[in-house]
């Protein structure tokens, strides 16, 4: 049998916030997971930037959540850290 693997601050499932949960769900999901998720959200509305695709043009749900109205992707997961908890 092996042993459980430790939870890692990558892996530790965290609570979403109210307005990050409006695009992702509400249920605990470990940051790697928030990450596929908001990248789901972002392809599945077509929210990336045609001329640039690393820049991602926020709706509304996702603008509550980034607090401006277009983000890089590299910008993304330091926003979305503050929504999760």
């Amino acid at each position: 049998m092996t042993p459980a693997k430790k939870q890692t601050a990558f892996t530790r499932p965290l609570t979403p916030s109210a307005e990050l949960a409006a695009v992702i769900g509400s249920a605990p999901q470990p940051r790697t997971e928030v990450t596929k998720l908001l990248w789901d959200y972002i392809k599945l509305n077509n929210l990336q930037n045609p001329a640039n695709k690393r820049n991602i043009l926020c709706d509304a749900k996702l603008q509550a959540v980034m607090g401006k109205p277009e983000v890089t992707m590299f910008e993304m997961s330091g926003l979305v850290g503050k929504h999760l908890t």
